[in-house]
């Protein structure tokens, strides 16, 4: 993978095939400790601590359409690679909590890449889960939840086409509010 929303975007779909109800996504960033903290957490069905040890076996995988499973395990080596550090933390019906650092000055970092994108896809794809998205850079900070947005619209689907089209616009606004000052 080119960059990493894109091992987000893997990970959090991990998180939709576990069934969980509400997946929260934070992307933290320091320009002065060069740190990029990303957390992406569920209360979906959560694993057993024998699973957690093997989630980053790229030869384990609870999927039966096929036998490895690369998601999880490119994005602790791509976290490693660059001196920072990657955790699971897990319980059976509680749900699962992914969080990789990386050191945003090495060569091995690969960069951010399109969030919009991802947040995007996600929320309109699974439209009866709820997200949370966190993305702070320094002092700056974004917090979209769809738990929000759904009181106002109420039954209106998050992939009507209007809804959608006002739903990536936002998203767009605040990254540009966010990263571009």
């Amino acid at each position: 993978m080119q960059e990493l929303s894109l091992n987000i975007l893997d990970v959090a779909q991990n998180s939709v095939r576990a069934g969980a109800t509400l997946i929260e996504i934070s992307t933290l960033e320091s320009t002065a400790d060069h740190r990029l903290t990303v957390t992406i957490a569920d209360n979906g069905c959560g694993m057993t601590e024998q699973q957690v040890q093997q989630v980053t076996d790229p030869f384990f995988t609870s999927r039966t359409t096929r036998k490895v499973g690369l998601g999880v395990p490119l994005f602790k080596m791509m976290s490693e690679l660059t001196g920072g550090s990657f955790q699971i933390t897990s319980q059976v019906g509680q749900g699962t909590t992914v969080q990789a650092v990386f050191c945003t000055d090495s060569i091995d970092c690969l960069p951010l890449g399109n969030m919009t994108d991802t947040i995007f896809s996600l929320v309109t794809m699974n439209c009866t889960i709820d997200f949370v998205y966190r993305d702070r850079l320094d002092e700056r900070e974004f917090v979209f939840d769809t738990r929000e947005i759904r009181e106002i619209l109420g039954e209106v689907p998050f992939n009507t086409p209007e809804i959608a089209t006002f739903l990536r616009e936002y998203l767009q606004e605040n990254s540009i509010r966010i990263h571009d000052n």
